[in-house]
């Protein structure tokens, strides 16, 4: 359950003001079709996650447990920083004029701009962490939605009222305290 936990609160912290969330403000902008684009959201997510998920434990297989350790401990260091970072949404990957409807248009940008994404990086790191595909496929996957189906139906309105930074903060402590147990872990202290 911890894999399951421990991702969906990651990932829903990591996702809010990331690109990818500026890009659910506008495809619903763009589109007004709420529910098209929640599940296109969705489908991409799953699609994404278990890649990312799926490489997480693959690399987690190929390391030994001290170099898998390291690793996560700075990759989770590295996120934590990475967090306090505010992302915005290039023009080059807003959505321009489709000739696909919404369900499929959200589904192909959102896979898309999710690729090498913070949120993707943290799924591979929670599967190498954990060896639970499934757990934390489906944690980081709802983690999105917690973060996105919100930011479908409020719009911009309500981001505005988020204060950005204390999020930002938040999840990077929650990454920063996860690195830290991974390097006690490393240093045989856990």
């Amino acid at each position: 359950m911890d894999a399951f936990l421990i991702s969906l609160f990651g990932v829903a912290f990591a996702e809010i003001g990331d690109k990818t969330q500026l890009l659910a403000f506008v495809l619903a902008v763009r589109f007004r079709a709420p529910m098209a684009v929640i599940a296109g959201i969705f489908v991409a997510t799953i699609f994404n996650h278990l890649m990312a998920g799926y490489v997480g434990i693959i690399l987690a297989e190929w390391l030994t447990e001290t170099m898998l350790s390291w690793i996560l401990a700075l990759s989770f260091f590295a996120m934590g920083i990475w967090m306090l970072i505010p992302d915005k949404l290039d023009d080059d990957e807003a959505p321009h004029e489709s000739r696909f409807g919404p369900f499929l248009a959200t589904t192909i940008a959102f896979f898309l701009v999710e690729m090498g994404d913070k949120t993707q990086i943290a799924t591979a790191a929670f599967a190498a962490r954990f060896q639970d595909l499934w757990l934390v496929v489906a944690g980081t996957t709802a983690g999105m939605m917690l973060a996105d189906v919100p930011a479908v139906f409020l719009g911009e309105k309500a981001a505005s009222r988020i204060p950005m930074q204390l999020v930002r903060g938040a999840a990077a402590a929650i990454f920063m305290a996860l690195g830290a147990v991974a390097l006690l872990h490393s240093l045989g202290a856990l």
